[in-house]
């Protein structure tokens, strides 16, 4: 019995989600800038066109954004040019 409890408590454990981080905004930030802070983390940008893509920031450069395994072309990555993004969105709660 009580391998059996040590057992879901293990994976009680690991099947937790990481708990999502506060996005905090400076008066002076940009799209650059907020999309450099989160580099390493899953983000959805929203195109001008009004296009969604979402994926995880490699690189963000002045000019463009490199967004690795963008959902639905997971073998692939995106190079999006900075002036294209509308908006930055990042999930903060879980």
């Amino acid at each position: 019995m009580k391998k059996v409890l040590a057992i879901a408590i293990a994976g009680i454990a690991f099947a937790a989600p990481a708990a999502a981080a506060e996005l905090k905004v400076a008066a002076t930030d940009t799209i650059e800038t907020v999309l450099a802070a989160q580099k390493g983390k899953k983000v959805t940008v929203r195109l001008r066109s009004g296009q969604e893509i979402t994926g995880t920031v490699a690189l963000s450069n002045g000019k463009l954004l490199q967004l690795s395994a963008p959902t639905g072309k997971e073998f692939y990555d995106a190079v999006i040019p900075l002036e294209a993004i509308e908006a930055v969105l990042v999930r903060t709660k879980d």
